[in-house]
């Protein structure tokens, strides 16, 4: 899922870049990091989904421990992602 992201993406600021100039550049690459997002946030959510199923099948209480670091590390990276895209998407409505 990430590396689709990361291709979509990579070809989009690249077009971006080849065919855009001036303000137009900026908002078709915002675009594309706003893309870009979505798809680190559905991957932080696969791996979270990941990580829950691992420890329910080892049932270790240092598993559950790392779990819910991990959990807490990832639910914080991905308010703040999501925080990130919010700007951006109001920064194109604006444009």
């Amino acid at each position: 899922l990430l590396l689709i992201g990361a291709a979509r993406f990579l070809t989009g600021v690249t077009i971006a870049e080849i065919a855009q100039k001036g303000p137009e550049r900026v908002r078709r690459t915002n675009r594309e990091r706003i893309e870009l997002g979505r798809y680190i946030l559905a991957g932080l959510e696969l791996f979270i989904v990941s990580d829950v199923i691992h420890t329910a099948i080892s049932l270790r209480f240092a598993d559950l421990l790392f779990l819910l670091m991990l959990v807490i590390i990832r639910s914080i990276t991905s308010f703040f992602l999501d925080r990130e895209l919010e700007q951006l998407k109001k920064e194109l409505g604006r444009d």
